[in-house]
């Protein structure tokens, strides 16, 4: 018996195994053997596909992690690692989520301050990212049901020993945040404008928790949206990957067919590869006069942006 899914060092032999031996009838090590390897996809990547990705094994026993390196060693051509234990299989997993998600909120955190500064965090990233050793992170929206939910496994079974984690939850407070604080910023360039919010039409492009994929759970978009309608802000959402069905579902929020050409703003929120290849001036033909774009994964030009008279914005 192998488990794939992310959970916090200590579930399967502790919490999983006491039922599976309660409901089967069977006593593991002796009428079965136990296993942990977890899964590492990473959606709508179509290079590091599962059999390219090293993947991590363990076992209860020396037999069960030669027998599971097998199986899983035939299909993965990256080949397998044979982790000491299951904790620590287990352990190696959630901390890969949780470093990424304390690496993002860095960015995050940096963003603000930079904002708040003037200067282009972009800029400063690709700056820094000259030195050899320079890991290249980048501000965003954390959403997703990885990297936004697993750190919490390590801090339930870390208040379980009886230590409160400090820089795990400061990582999370801050990616929490960071939806309220893109609509405080639009709201800021909505008044300095002379635009009532209350009266504003904004557009939002992607509601996915990531480009190219159809996957909503946990999507901070969503979070941006409800905090934008805090401000009585009329919200219009698109994304040419979500389904509206299903996103109606399970945030009660209605995905629009088209567009209108009527928007104050508009926020593209996720880097799918149809807004890529959009033209700069399509975003003009959505928007009323003094119009604002707010790029939330600064993959525009700026310069040809506002080129096409239009006040531009990013993290």
């Amino acid at each position: 018996m192998v488990y794939e899914s992310t959970v916090y060092p200590g579930c399967t032999e502790e919490d999983c195994v006491p039922i599976l031996e309660e409901l089967s009838g069977l006593k593991a090590g002796v009428d079965f053997k136990l296993g942990y390897s977890p899964e590492r996809i990473n959606p709508g990547d179509k290079e590091h596909t599962v059999e390219k990705i090293l993947k991590i094994v363990s076992g209860n026993d020396a037999e069960a992690l030669e027998e599971i390196a097998k199986v899983y060693g035939a299909v993965i051509q990256a080949g397998v690692y044979k982790a000491t234990t299951i904790k620590v299989a287990e352990a190696a997993k959630v901390i890969e989520n949780t470093q990424r998600d304390i690496n993002i909120s860095l960015m995050n955190e940096l963003s603000i301050i930079f904002d708040m500064m003037g200067i282009d965090t972009k800029a400063v990233l690709e700056a820094a990212g000259t030195k050899w050793n320079f890991l290249k992170f980048v501000p965003g929206l954390v959403g997703g049901h990885c990297i936004g939910v697993d750190p919490y496994y390590l801090v339930h079974k870390a208040r379980q020993m009886g230590y409160e984690p400090q820089v795990i939850l400061s990582g999370r407070r801050i990616n929490d945040g960071m939806p309220g604080f893109i609509a405080k910023r639009l709201v800021q360039k909505l008044i300095k404008l002379r635009k009532n919010p209350a009266e504003a039409k904004v557009l939002v492009m992607g509601v996915t928790f990531k480009e190219n994929v159809s996957d909503i759970r946990n999507s901070k978009v969503t979070d941006l949206v409800r905090e934008l309608m805090q401000f009585s802000i009329n919200v219009h959402m698109i994304d040419p990957h979500a389904s509206p069905n299903e996103f109606a579902h399970e945030y009660s929020l209605t995905l629009m067919d088209k567009p209108s050409n009527d928007y104050d703003a508009v926020i593209l929120a996720v880097n799918h590869l149809q807004y890529n290849q959009l033209d700069y001036a399509y975003f003009k033909t959505l928007m009323k006069e003094n119009p604002i774009l707010m790029d939330l994964k600064a993959v525009l030009d700026p310069e040809k942006v506002e080129q096409e008279g239009i006040i531009y914005w990013r993290l």
